[in-house]
């Protein structure tokens, strides 16, 4: 377990004294591999392709993560986060329960199944992970403002974050969100300001907006290389939960791509510093039909994602051009895994067959992700033999809207024990 340079870092060097990002060295093009000093960009000026984050890696053992707290900053130092980071104050999420799932294995028809319920985070889902990670990089970098387009999630773990942290927020919504997003939201009391249009139109209009406001941290644009790297705690723990390995099968939902991709990046981190041994593992992606860029491109053979106007229930994956679409292609068809898209009425037996078997309630995000694992058992995709991983990324509470009408008391009664009988059939 001795130090390494993380393979993303390429062998020109650039180095900056600016910033104490701990292990960040510098930010590297997706595509050609130019590299500029640490900084507020996320495009590379080269060739407009995605930025991501490159590091040194210090000497990182399973003894200094296990004595760190219970939280994402016990990986402090694979993170792109100043030292001090826990000095400010922040939501402290991550180290969420990995639930062994024998009753829903046994629906599945799956030998070994964890879920990753991540619904425990502070405002209840991934979310408050990757923002974390932006509010002390974005303070680190001078911004005060923190900002986001969101479908919902992004928007409450934005809000609850900058409130924590004494900071103004600044969130996008379209204005057709769930209300339960929108009321858990607003709470906090910072500015947020619904759009007519859906997350792809809210999206480009904060982008513009990122442009104008040189002081406006926006978590998922302009920050979004230090914002992106949270997401690979949920590897990290996962790994670490399961015992200091990897595990076979792991199924992610699909929204933008980029915490499908971050969680293949932390499988093989993981391996590269001799954490974990480097055993083969395959990466599924989960999508609604409604909204499938990604799943349509993988069972057509193309490396292109075509966008498309989104219409599902899964409101929080309903992002119709997502930015990580070709590398979540890359990361699964280089690990032999695949992605595929269910249908809405899927998505909702989703959430109640885990409901009903684990005792989780999840949002639509974890019904497409039960669903989708359903569908590629029974296409013989996934292997029942296969220890396998679900990541629930979100609370059902917030989308309470998709199961209202479907679920309810079993009758009305009088208040009599011969009303109970008669109802449970004794």
């Amino acid at each position: 377990m001795s130090s390494m340079t993380s393979t993303v870092d390429i062998q020109q060097a650039v180095t900056t004294d600016a910033f104490d990002l701990g292990p960040a060295r510098a930010l590297s093009c997706r595509e050609c591999g130019h590299r500029i000093p640490l900084a507020a960009e996320f495009a590379c000026a080269e060739c407009f392709g995605p930025l991501e984050v490159s590091y040194d890696f210090g000497d990182i053992t399973r003894e200094s993560i296990e004595a760190g707290p219970r939280s994402i900053w016990r990986y402090r130092g694979l993170l792109p986060v100043p030292s001090n980071v826990r000095e400010h104050p922040n939501t402290e999420p991550g180290m969420t329960r990995l639930v062994k799932a024998d009753r829903l294995a046994a629906a599945l028809g799956l030998k070994s199944l964890w879920v990753k319920d991540d619904t425990g985070n502070p405002t209840h889902s991934f979310k408050d992970r990757v923002v974390a990670v932006a509010l002390a990089a974005a303070r680190e970098l001078g911004f005060r403002v923190l900002a986001c387009p969101s479908t919902g999630n992004l928007a409450n773990a934005v809000a609850a974050a900058a409130a924590r942290a004494g900071w103004e927020s600044v969130v996008l919504i379209p204005s057709n969100l769930e209300r339960a997003k929108i009321l858990t939201t607003a709470v906090y009391d910072g500015a947020l300001i619904a759009v007519d249009g859906n997350y792809d139109d809210v999206n480009r209009l904060a982008t513009e907006l990122a442009a104008e406001h040189e002081d406006w941290a926006f978590v998922n644009v302009n920050v979004r290389p230090y914002y992106a790297e949270g997401s690979k705690t949920l590897g990290y723990e996962v790994a670490e939960q399961l015992g200091w390995r990897l595990p076979e099968q792991i199924v992610i939902p699909v929204a933008s791509g980029s915490q499908l991709t971050k969680v293949d990046k932390a499988f093989r981190e993981f391996g590269e510093l001799g954490l974990v041994e480097a055993t083969p593992y395959k990466v599924f992606g989960a999508q609604a039909t409604g909204c499938s860029p990604v799943s349509t491109a993988f069972k057509g053979g193309h490396d292109v994602v075509r966008p498309v106007k989104p219409d599902t229930i899964a409101r929080s994956l309903a992002i119709g051009a997502p930015a990580d679409g070709p590398y979540v292609l890359d990361a699964v068809r280089r690990t032999g895994g695949a992605v595929e898209d269910v249908t809405d009425a899927e998505v909702v037996e989703g959430i109640r067959l885990l409901a009903r078997t684990e005792g989780i309630f999840a949002e639509t995000a974890g019904g497409v992700t039960v669903a989708t694992a359903r569908k590629l058992i029974a296409a013989g995709k996934i292997d029942p033999d296969a220890e396998t991983v679900l990541l629930i990324t979100g609370d059902g509470l917030k989308t309470l809207d998709a199961v209202q009408d479907q679920i309810g008391p079993k009758a009305t009664i009088p208040p009599s024990a011969a009303a109970v009988r008669e109802v449970l059939g004794h």
